[in-house]
């Protein structure tokens, strides 16, 4: 060996990439596991230490520990070889190699891990030394993982990888939230001596306490340093979890009940904690926080149980996706409709509302934007809408009330607006044109292209335009008090009323069965868009035509749909793990205890990111417009800087 080795380091020769070697259970068995052995086997390893110092500076070198044996097993001539004397040989290698390259840049590395798998599956062993096949498969493809997960980066393993450098972009954004936290702890600390000073003191005669002041009100500055220094220890708390590689990922592995068991669960106590809508009307705030939570809480499940891989369920997540799409549509257009406001601190509110915690992550977690593919998602179909109701004509009810030719100018509109989905529908080079324009580009692209979004957007192209388009039937038929919505009542006389609800209980079990019955993704994928509505409108007629139904709402629910967008953007790190392609173990070797523990955390971060963003917006956007103009000119130019240095990271990454 140390002739092969001394070979090596000489410069002439072609040098191997790789160098897996060990010895030690030859020489226990040759000399009988005498301890004259053993010292010559550490004066052996210590003249081939500086050889293996040498060559690991251009080569990877690991030195293989010697794996356990099962004793009983050992026939007579190899019963020398004891877990005693390995454990001997092993250390004595671990500390010479180990001081010879100490203080050395290279370095042997132990591979121990070979050690840890035998420990498991010696007792499979057909002679008690010899491991079974599968053991040494595991062994090789880890040392392949170590080899080849560094250079080809995979999305799906986080196993040997280096932690990724810090960019600039994220070292500026770790100053920022270190200079938020001290800000806050000053700001805290002054505010506290302040109380201190201020504080009651009694009255020695009546034995009253005096107050020598009001408690002031908090100020916006106080609000933004603590919201910044919440939001900082947050994104410490992510970045660890999911790009320090301090915590370990595992695969996920889909079977029926890891899927089905929780829905069943989350079911129960849905339906066991009901209460009383404040109003009876179709898809009130209460109804469509209930309907965002279960569908929040079934992707979750979705998500951390690996079940895209079964087809059926697959079919049915991309119902909900859709739903949330139908939601956004209905709920964006019946309040241009209603309220006419098409002010800009409407648009400015609810696109820092969508997008704050995403443009956070992008910086903290180095992710482009697309990565979060759903926020893209809303924020430009909302975009879609309001453009398509703000623009001359602007028609909302007040105006179509007096006159029934703006319902046909709104239709008109709509229709408009449909013909221009189905072109970039069947257009994708004309799609990708308008979104692979600087600096669009920089938002919708995903490793260097755009397909990634088109993809998206094609898959719901539909869902948004058929909420707007129900708002407004409905809308319409509420203003002519064609719908009965009082407490108990059914939406429709009994006769309609029942039909409607056969009709709709028949489509969404027979959506469901379509679903289910689906061999090819693709095929189901490409008809999606066209038939999701089906089992859409069916859910809403059944959960709303019965007065009963519509008077009741899950508070269980609508707690997780005050919070869905938050809960959907979090799992992405500290859920699950790997950028979702894997679950976060902040326990090892306990799963249930792991799941629980991560998410009530999970849980936990989710609402409180959904407070910060509340009292952000409230400072950041102010009603005002002068002062938003302000703002938003700040605001540009923080967007400005970010694509230049973005700009810069990529042409020295490139």
């Amino acid at each position: 060996m140390k002739q092969c080795i001394k070979v090596w380091t000489e410069d002439s020769v072609a040098k191997p990439h790789v160098i897996v070697a060990g010895a030690a259970t030859w020489s226990i068995k040759i000399h009988n596991g005498s301890n004259e052995a053993l010292s010559q086997y550490k004066m052996n390893i210590t003249s081939i230490a500086p050889l293996l110092e040498k060559l690991a500076k251009t080569s990877d070198v690991y030195w293989v520990l010697q794996d356990p044996v099962y004793e009983d097993l050992l026939s007579e001539n190899r019963k020398m070889i004891t877990n005693e004397k390995i454990d001997a040989y092993n250390e004595a290698a671990v500390s010479i190699l180990n001081s010879s390259t100490r203080n050395s840049k290279s370095s042997v590395k132990m591979f121990s891990v070979s050690k840890l798998i035998a420990q498991e599956t010696i007792m499979e062993s057909l002679d008690g030394l010899h491991l079974p096949e599968s053991s040494r498969e595991t062994s090789a493809m880890i040392l392949m993982n170590v080899y080849c997960n560094k250079i080809l980066k995979p999305v799906d393993g986080s196993c040997c990888q280096p932690r990724p450098p810090l960019t600039l972009i994220q070292k500026l954004a770790a100053c920022f939230f270190t200079l938020s936290i001290i800000g806050y702890l000053i700001f805290y600390i002054i505010h506290r001596n302040a109380h201190r000073k201020n504080k009651p003191c009694t009255d020695l005669e009546s034995g009253e306490e005096k107050k020598n002041i009001i408690s002031t009100p908090v100020s916006p500055l106080e609000i933004l340093l603590q919201s910044f220094c919440k939001l900082g220890l947050i994104m410490a708390y992510f970045y660890m979890c999911d790009r320090a590689n301090l915590f370990m990922k595992e695969n996920k592995f889909y079977t029926h009940s890891t899927f089905f068991i929780p829905i069943i669960y989350i079911l129960v106590l849905g339906v066991f904690y009901n209460e009383n809508t404040k109003e009876t009307k179709v898809l009130n705030r209460e109804q469509t926080d209930e309907w965002k939570g279960w569908m929040q809480l079934v992707i979750l499940i979705y998500h951390i149980s690996g079940a895209s891989t079964f087809l059926p369920v697959y079919m049915h997540i991309r119902v909900l996706v859709a739903a949330y799409l139908f939601q956004t549509g209905y709920g964006h257009f019946s309040y241009f409709w209603i309220k006419g406001d098409f002010g800009i601190h409407r648009v400015c509110q609810v696109l820092f509302r969508l997008n704050f915690l995403v443009v956070v992550l992008c910086i903290v977690m180095d992710r482009p934007y697309q990565f979060y593919y759903f926020v893209p998602l809303v924020t430009v179909w909302f975009m879609v809408i309001y453009v398509t109701l703000a623009l001359w004509p602007q028609i909302i009810q007040k105006k179509a009330n007096g006159n029934c030719f703006w319902h046909f100018g709104l239709l008109l509109k709509l229709a408009f607006l449909l013909l221009c989905i189905c072109f970039l529908a069947y257009s994708q080079g004309a799609f990708e044109k308008i979104f692979s324009l600087w600096p669009l580009s920089k938002c919708f692209e995903l490793k260097g292209n755009v397909y990634e979004w088109w993809f998206r957007w094609r898959l719901d192209r539909y869902v948004v335009f058929h909420g707007m388009l129900f708002a407004f039937i409905y809308l319409a038929l509420q203003k002519r008090q064609v719908l009965s919505e009082g407490k108990g009542e059914p939406l429709f006389s009994n006769k309609i009323s029942n039909f409607l609800l056969f009709i709709s209980v028949v489509s969404f079990l027979t959506y469901s069965i379509w679903a289910s019955s689906c061999k090819n993704k693709a095929e189901c994928n490409e008809l999606h868009p066209s038939v999701s509505v089906v089992q859409i409108l069916a859910f809403i007629l059944i959960r709303n035509i019965p007065g009963y139904a519509r008077s009741v709402y899950s508070s269980f629910f609508a707690w997780f749909g005050k919070i869905s967008l938050e809960l959907f953007i979090c799992q992405y790190h500290i859920w699950l793990a790997a950028d979702t392609r894997g679950i976060l173990v902040l326990i090892p070797g306990n799963p249930m205890l792991n799941i629980i523990v991560s998410t009530f955390i999970f849980v936990c971060v989710a609402h409180e990111i959904s407070q910060i963003t509340n009292d952000l917006a409230q400072i950041i956007i102010p009603k005002d417009n002068s002062s938003l103009l302000k703002r938003l000119a700040c605001i540009a130019a923080f967007f400005c800087g970010l694509l230049i240095l973005s700009s810069i990271q990529d042409k020295s990454r490139h």
